[in-house]
């Protein structure tokens, strides 16, 4: 039997990914973060439907009730809030939130695959994930030598991946779920 070549195990990751993104948006807990956009509305009122970007301070502004935070909340943590808050208004208010775009979900792979660059998705990938919406390592990347870059708390983490020992089936846990901002470097 023929080995399978990175690329086609690229490929096959890249179909999974796209398959998978189709079926299911994002988990319930996903939480809200800067740049993400939200459609706000109202029940039964046409001028309280918005679309709002998540500032960088992590709150967006609504008709009535000013500005709210959002930014770490689940879309039915902030439809509480915000029925919580227009009931001074409309007293039976029933609210919708909906994430209409994800802005805060972005990972960067860089160095020596096919596509580098930032990518906005909808739900968390891990490492080979990553790897395959890039396009796949190119010839000279060394395998044995990738890294995950991660920023916590004012922190730098490098951590190792190894893709020669897990596109064998050896040291699987490498594979792990990247965060938002997390850079993936193929040297």
């Amino acid at each position: 039997m023929k080995p399978v070549s990175t690329a086609m195990l690229s490929l096959i990751f890249l179909f999974a990914c796209a398959f998978s993104f189709a079926s299911s948006c994002f988990a319930d807990d996903y939480k809200i973060a800067p740049a993400d956009v939200l459609e706000i509305s109202i029940w039964g009122e046409q001028d309280l439907t918005r679309q709002l970007v998540v500032r960088p301070d992590g709150k967006v502004s609504f008709p009535l009730i000013g500005d709210i935070e959002v930014a770490g909340k689940t879309t039915a943590q902030i439809k509480s809030l915000v029925e919580k808050k227009i009931k001074a208004y409309i007293p039976s208010a029933s609210a919708t939130v909906i994430v209409s775009q994800l802005g805060s979900l972005q990972y960067y792979v860089i160095g020596k695959v096919a596509k580098p660059g930032m990518f906005n998705v909808s739900r968390k990938l891990s490492v080979l994930q990553a790897l395959a919406l890039a396009g796949g390592l190119t010839t000279f990347a060394d395998e044995d030598g990738i890294s995950i870059i991660r920023y916590r708390k004012g922190k730098v983490l490098h951590l190792p991946f190894n893709y020669n020992e897990v596109k064998k089936g050896k040291n699987l846990q490498q594979d792990i779920l990247l965060e938002r901002g997390d850079v993936v470097l193929v040297p």
